[in-house]
Formats: C-alpha cells, sequence, structure tokens
C-alpha cells in the first residue's frame, strides 16, 4: 500500500506536541505537495527532501506525493520535519519497511546531500516521545544532549542513508552517548574569598541562596556589589535531575545548547539594562523564552536596576510572584516556566554616592533617582542590604576574606534539607497559610514586628517575606523556632526601606 505514517513532533514553547506525517503515493502526473498549515519553511522541504533522496542514491518515486501534516491546525514551521518526509516517500515507495516506522520518532533537517542538520528543541522531543515509548532519531549533536533524558531511547544518525539501513535492519544506528560534562564545574567558578571585607553581605547573600529570596544590594561604586552577585550560584547546590531537565528544555527550544555543557550548573543571566521587556521576559510574533525563564532554576542579576526601563522592570512583578510567565498573541498563547532568584544592585543616588564627600546630589535628586522602581516591585524584595565603602586599611589585610565558597555551600545545602524535610519546598514558595504553621511566634514577638513594620511603613506583603527570610535565618542556625533576634536580623535586611524614609523625612 503506498501510504506511509511516520511521527515527528512540532514545537510550542517547551511543549512537543505530535505530528503525524502522512504520506501517500498515487498515480497521475508528478507532483510533490504538503499540506497541514505549513509555513513557507515546511514548504521548502520539497526541493531538500527531493535532493537529499536522490544524493543519497535513493530511488525517488516518479508519482504524484501527498504529505499531509496532522493535526491540520498546528502550525508546523522549521525543516524538523525533513527526515520525517523523506523517511514517510521511501517507506511509501517500498524502500524501507512500513512496519519499521511505528517505535520511532524523527526530527532533523536535510542538507542537500542527504547529511542531517540539528534543530533547536531536542530536549522537549525527546520528553514527549520517551513518553509515548518510541525511539528518537536525530543528528549526534542534538542526540548528545538528549540523552540526558534518563531511559529514553535515543539513536544518532549522520545521514539519510544511515536512518534506512537501520530501518530495514542492515546496520543498526549507534545508541546516543551524553556530551560530557564538567564534574569539576564547582571548582572553575568565582569563589567568595575574591571578595574582600563585606561580611555583613556576604551573610545576607548566603540568606538568599538558602532560601532562595530575592535580594537587592545598595551601595556606591566599587564596592563589591557586582562581584557578590556573580559568586551567587558557587554558594547554590546542583540542581536535581528534574531541575535540570525543565532548564535544559528552555535552554534547548533558545538554541543555547553551550549552557547545557554543565547539566546540573544553575544557570547565571546578567542582561544589559538597555533590554527590552520582550528581551527580558520573552515575547515575539512566535514566542520565545526571555532572560528571566533563561533563569529558571538560577540567578537573575540586574545590575544599575534604576537605569532600566521602570516598564521593563515593573513586568517582573507577576513572574516574582507565580514563577510562570504567560506571553499572548493572537494566534497563540504560551507559558514559560519563569521560577528565577533575583539579585539587584543599584547606586543610592545619580553621582553613586551618599552621605560622603564625594555626594553631588540633593535629596530631591537621589528620590527622583531610587522613585524609578516602584513600590509594588520593591514590595517583592526579600532582602536590602547595603554594601558599604571597606573601612581604610582593609585591602592590606590579606586574612579578610572570609570563608570558601564550598563551606558556605555546606552550610545552604543543609538549610535546604531542612526546609524540604519540613514542608517540601523553599521558605520563599511558602504561602500565608503555611508560613504560619512553620514560622509562628508568640505574642511579645508579634507585638515586637508589628510595631517594626508600623516604623518601616511596610505592607502585608513585606511582613509575610520578613517572617520567611526569619525562618530561613533560623534553619542556617539549625533552630527549630523562629525568635526575635531572627526577627531583628530580617528586619536589619530592608536598607532600601530605611533609605527612602529618611529622604522623604528631610
Amino acid at each position: 500500500m503506498p501510504l506511509a505514517i511516520v511521527y515527528s513532533r512540532a514545537r510550542i514553547a517547551i511543549d512537543a506536541p505530535l505530528v503525524t506525517v502522512e504520506v501517500h503515493l498515487s498515480n497521475g502526473l508528478p507532483a510533490f505537495g504538503i499540506v497541514g498549515l505549513p509555513e513557507t519553511s515546511v514548504k521548502e522541504a520539497r526541493d531538500r527532501v527531493r535532493s537529499a533522496i536522490i544524493n543519497s542514491e535513493f530511488e525517488f518515486p516518479d508519482k504524484r506525493i501527498t504529505v499531509n501534516l496532522a493535526p491540520a491546525d498546528l502550525p508546523k514551521e522549521g525543516g524538523r520535519f525533513d527526515l520525517a518526509i523523506a523517511v514517510g516517500i521511501l517507506a511509501a515507495s517500498g524502500q524501507i519497511p512500513l512496519d519499521a516506522l511505528q517505535n520511532y520518532e524523527f526530527v532533523a533537517e536535510l542538507a542537500l546531500s542527504g547529511d542531517l542538520r540539528p534543530i533547536i528543541g531536542e530536549i522537549p522531543f525527546t520528553i514527549a516521545c520517551h513518553g509515548q515509548k518510541r525511539a528518537a532519531v536525530m543528528t549526534h549533536k542534538n542526540a548528545s544532549i538528549a540523552a540526558h533524558i534518563n531511559q529514553a531511547k535515543v539513536y544518532a544518525a549522520t545521514n539519510l542513508r544511515a536512518v534506512q539501513q537501520h530501518l530495514a535492519g542492515e546496520k543498526s544506528l549507534p545508541p546516543a552517548e551524553k556530551s560530557q560534562t564538567d564534574d569539576s564545574h564547582y571548582e572553575k567558578m568565582l569563589d567568595m574569598t575574591d571578595v574582600i571585607g563585606q561580611t555583613h553581605a556576604k551573610k545576607a547573600l548566603e540568606i538568599a541562596a538558602a532560601g532562595g529570596h530575592h535580594m537587592l544590594m545598595l551601595g556606591p561604586p566599587g564596592t563589591g556589589k557586582t562581584m557578590l552577585a556573580e559568586r551567587l550560584p558557587s554558594i547554590l547546590p546542583e540542581m536535581n535531575e528534574q531541575e535540570a531537565i525543565t532548564t535544559a528544555a528552555i535552554h534547548s527550544i533558545s538554541g543555547k545548547n553551550a549552557a547545557l555543557e554543565n547539566w546540573q550548573v544553575r544557570p547565571f543571566r546578567h542582561p544589559h539594562h538597555t533590554c527590552s521587556a520582550v528581551a527580558l521576559v520573552g515575547g515575539s510574533s512566535n514566542p520565545k523564552p526571555g532572560e528571566i525563564s533563561l533563569a529558571h532554576n538560577g540567578v537573575l542579576f540586574l545590575d544599575e536596576l534604576p537605569e532600566f526601563d521602570r516598564k521593563v522592570i515593573d513586568v517582573l512583578r507577576e513572574p516574582l510572584e507565580s514563577g510562570m510567565v504567560t506571553i499572548s498573541r493572537a494566534a497563540r498563547q504560551v507559558d514559560f516556566p519563569a521560577k528565577f532568584q533575583l539579585i539587584a544592585a543599584l547606586n543610592p543616588s545619580p553621582c553613586g554616592h551618599y552621605n560622603d564627600e564625594q555626594m553631588r546630589s540633593t535629596p530631591e535628586q537621589m528620590l527622583r533617582y531610587l522613585n524609578k522602581l516602584s513600590g509594588p516591585f520593591l514590595d517583592r524584595i526579600d532582602i536590602q542590604i547595603e554594601v558599604a565603602r571597606l573601612p581604610k586599611g582593609s585591602l592590606t589585610q590579606k586574612n579578610d576574606r572570609g570563608e570558601t565558597s564550598k563551606v558556605i555551600r555546606q552550610r545552604v545545602v543543609e538549610a535546604r534539607n531542612r526546609q524540604f524535610a519540613r514542608q517540601d519546598k523553599l521558605n520563599c514558595d511558602l504561602s500565608n497559610k503555611e508560613l504560619e504553621a512553620v514560622a509562628g511566634i508568640d505574642k511579645a514577638d508579634a507585638d515586637f514586628l508589628e510595631t517594626a513594620i508600623e516604623k518601616l511603613d511596610l505592607s502585608i506583603r513585606a511582613f509575610h517575606r520578613l517572617l520567611k527570610v526569619a525562618r530561613t535565618i533560623a534553619d542556617l542556625n539549625a533552630q527549630a523556632n523562629v525568635d526575635r533576634t531572627h526577627l531583628a536580623q530580617a528586619l536589619g535586611y530592608r536598607a532600601m526601606d530605611r533609605l527612602l524614609r529618611s529622604l522623604h523625612n528631610i
């Protein structure tokens, strides 16, 4: 029967919906048509497939060829269906056994010579393919990455001839081998001992790492804010398998395979302050992930925060709460994961200084500068610290380096283990009801905290975030209950609130 059914998959966000490639050969004038809502790049597969089949020394059928990409209402784009179409034509013309197709899914672009070219999105493709208990056939480059999906069957092929020989039982394709990962990645990371002094900031960064809290660093230029932020990944634990797969899927559909070399290293994204809202959260007519999704399960560092457009900063408000960003367009709506840890840095004034001999800005200029950050955005920052200039003589104190990242990371891991054992999530993800259960405080401490909230004029959201930070401090100290010491320390991490209040009072 001159009808072949081959399986492939489209790409929509981090999903890979099934596409059934139906190839039918019929009598009549020779023609080659592709239907099923193909875009121009898919329609051009006709020329690529024809040349690839001929140059691979197969017979191109002199018949009317109809290729249907089902479902018909799902948009198809790119050259990812080339291999599946070519395999379908060879099977329909009797050059590949039809019964050999049921257990495979194919994805690759074809060169005119018949060689296979890689596509983007191999991770979502392999996850979906494995879920249907089929083996994936793709290029060596894609397969080395897709092989990280545990128990997935992935075969690496070089050209169309090799795929035909495998399906015909003549010569089997080699199972894909994982790309080599560098297990010594922590040794190559920037270390906390590179930062001289700043013990207060290092401790705050440790608390942020332990509880997954967002953090803002306020201070004049050259005090080490960027250095501290860049060293946060060195004190964060590796991603677990599920986190690594989800993060890899996002980088996969973005074509950023270089980020997949160290499979379980948490991403660190550092966009320039000139980036647009679309670049930050994702978008375009065919929605693509932005920086916040590329930072999923990792760190998003925004340096010189007030230099970002205020509208760009405010688009972060919903993702900071939900850990997800929804991109809505006329044609489609897609969801991208965006569970990131925000670290921001800024100067206290346009001139970069405050309360020192280099101060050249008036209080009004400072307020105008800092008011680029909206109250609702600042409300979502758990930890706000001042990174002050080092005292004189600090640079000559060679021993003032503090602990290594390895030592700090061990405490962070232990604190996180306590949180997962108690509530199966990090403290930053606790709901208000869950927070009451794990961070309950007595009446005296509650009155103390309420008085502080009133003096700082903080919101109810900030109140709950203070409790979460206090809970993390208690976890780092291996203490079961939150007491006033932890609350007072958490209140000490509200530098921005105190600065704004003092400027308003001038």
